[in-house]
């Protein structure tokens, strides 16, 4: 990874730094490293239809196209083609970012033992990795461990998502605590908020159901 480049994409500077390593390419195509540090940028900013198109016309130049193998399985992740995916990471070394990235698929194929088994046997437990556990304990309908799971994540760390979940998961044995984090959640990303609350309202009325019969 060319680090100038780098530094300019993490000021900001997104434009500038794909204009660049799009010159790069033109100037060696068979460079390997220009196209996965283009196509992670790509693929950072919700281009992953660019970033496939990209990387399957490298994989015809590249000297080792077996190496752009993980980053063709994100963009076939990020378009929801799970098999596809999956079937890529297959045929890769289970690493970190591959079974992060297979505990993803499982998750979204409702899988949710196997999407646990991958992201339990991950080493780097960072917020990434708590916030995925968390949604899975949730997904499996354990409200306390996935409480605790996102707990773990630091509070400056906690996006929107997070501290609506964590009041999801608080909901039901403890209503005050739980609109703390729906208000915290609200004021970090309401539009995030209202389309959470709708997805949500049904395990809402639920809960709020089993409170009235109690």
């Amino acid at each position: 990874m060319d680090k100038k480049i780098a530094n300019l994409y993490d000021a900001g500077e997104v434009d500038k730094a794909i204009h660049l390593l799009v010159e790069r390419i033109n100037r060696d195509p068979k460079d390997i490293e220009n196209y996965l540090q283009l196509s992670t940028y790509l693929i950072e900013q919700n281009a992953a239809d660019q970033a496939l198109e990209l990387l399957e016309k490298a994989r015809g130049l590249v000297n080792h196209p077996e190496e752009l193998t993980y980053n063709i399985a994100v963009c076939y992740y990020l378009q929801g083609e799970f098999q596809k995916s999956l079937a890529l990471l297959n045929s890769i070394k289970d690493d970190e970012e591959t079974m992060y990235q297979k505990a993803l698929i499982f998750m979204k194929l409702g899988q949710y033992q196997k999407a646990l088994a991958y992201a339990l046997t991950l080493k780097n437990q960072d917020e990434r990795t708590l916030e995925l556990l968390g949604d899975i304990w949730l997904s499996l309908g354990d409200l306390k461990t996935a409480n605790q799971t996102y707990s773990q994540i630091l509070k400056d760390q906690r996006n929107s998502k997070v501290n609506f979940l964590l009041g999801l998961t608080l909901f039901d044995t403890n209503p005050n605590e739980a609109e703390k984090y729906f208000k915290l959640s609200k004021n970090q990303d309401p539009k995030y908020f209202a389309q959470a609350q709708k997805q949500y309202n049904a395990v809402a009325k639920l809960i709020r159901g089993k409170n009235d019969k109690n």
